[in-house]
């Protein structure tokens, strides 16, 4: 009888901590009401969107991203994450954009790990005139997977879920598969990516995955209380990045171990690139990143972290591509997926020093040849003129 009571108690105390959990992810999906930012036109909008559209998509029944501006083409799963999300902000702007984002979802769909895998495969080449992978190719990246899936719950509260193809549905797949394949089940952060499987490739972390507003949005979304959990461990990870230099700047890549998110570094190389430790091409999306969340959720952590790096970027007279994380410029060159993710924040955070500093960038002309920096700029144009809008 004892050893019933002590079971039926445990039953009773898990039960509560669930239903906790549920309640906390509710409670802050609940609170997702942007604050405004500027008073970006729809024309602006619609002309920036139909100049993005003209050079970087392609397909036709399937449409993708194109990330190569030269030679054979290609696309990644980050970019395909990217044209949904846009394609879904542009709807919010009076825009028609439902058949592209359809087209934009087959091609994903057409490019699941396997039918019952649906991560994306991370890259596809054309080659014999068919878009495709390779076998090395043929794992994920967790950025795109995390894009893709907020760009489907975005689609189902914008169309609904009853027409040619169900947003929800596919949502709530794709994000059961990232919480099984790329959430690190002892940190409760997000993994680089499936390919992640060592002890020693299972701690790294790329910052600017640490996106608290989807999990706080997945954990109502799919009614699982373990994503309140990614939020809060990935909003400690940041407050610990953040205070670990008076810059507030962050690398590419991390690593993060045990339940107590012990911080380590990465070398140069070790990941992607020269700039793996430093505040680089991953890196530079977290001041929009993190202020995504202060902008849905009013969150003061979010906003603090956002701040530091503000107060740096104040400081330069211009905000160079790549800084070391004690903020020494490592080019001579500005870059504007460096500059347009700045003054969203600025924007966001009402710095007026930087929100008049670049006044015009948001609404001077994309990039024509250059994807990374025209499609972060596309975005935080879209989520700029977000004033008054429910994303």
């Amino acid at each position: 009888m004892k050893t019933f009571k002590r079971h039926k108690y445990q039953w009773l105390i898990g039960a509560l901590i669930i239903l906790v959990a549920f309640g906390l992810g509710a409670a802050i999906y609940n609170t997702q009401k942007p604050q405004a930012t500027s008073n970006t036109s729809t024309h602006e909008i619609k002309t920036h969107y139909q100049e993005w559209q003209k050079h970087y998509l392609r397909g036709q029944s399937k449409k993708y991203v194109l990330t190569t501006s030269s030679g054979q083409q290609q696309t990644l799963s980050e970019a395909q994450g990217y044209g949904m999300l846009i394609t879904v902000m542009a709807a919010k702007h009076q825009l028609k954009t439902q058949t592209t984002f359809n087209q934009l979802t087959r091609y994903y769909l057409a490019n699941r790990l396997s039918k019952t895998n649906p991560l994306m495969a991370w890259r596809q080449t054309r080659r014999n005139g068919k878009m495709q992978s390779t076998k090395a190719e043929q794992t994920s990246a967790t950025d795109g997977d995390l894009d893709i899936a907020y760009a489907l719950i975005l689609a189902d509260e914008q169309w609904g879920s009853k027409g040619s193809i169900n947003y929800q549905q596919l949502a709530k797949q794709l994000i059961s598969a990232i919480k099984t394949h790329e959430i690190n089940h002892t940190t409760k952060l997000p993994m680089v990516g499936q390919w992640a499987t060592t002890a020693k490739t299972k701690t790294i972390v790329r910052p600017s995955d640490l996106i608290t507003a989807y999990f706080r949005k997945f954990a109502s979304y799919t009614r699982d209380g373990s994503w309140t959990q990614v939020a809060q461990n990935s909003q400690a990870a940041l407050q610990k990045l953040s205070a670990a230099h008076s810059t507030g700047l962050m690398a590419d890549f991390v690593t993060i171990s045990g339940a107590k998110l012990t911080l380590g570094t990465v070398q140069p190389k070790q990941v992607a690139s020269n700039y793996d430790a430093e505040y680089g091409y991953n890196a530079c999306r977290i001041p929009w990143r993190v202020t995504y969340d202060y902008q849905l959720n009013s969150s003061r952590v979010s906003k603090k972290i956002a701040q530091k790096m503000l107060t740096f970027f104040t400081k330069q007279a211009k905000i160079k591509a790549i800084y070391t994380l004690n903020g020494h410029a490592v080019t001579n060159y500005t870059n504007q997926a460096f500059t347009t993710p700045v003054v969203y924040s600025a924007q966001v955070l009402s710095n007026q020093v930087l929100t008049k500093r670049y006044a015009s960038a948001l609404s001077t002309k994309i990039e024509t040849h250059d994807y990374y920096p025209a499609t972060i700029h596309m975005l935080m144009l879209m989520m700029s003129g977000s004033i008054g809008q429910s994303m």
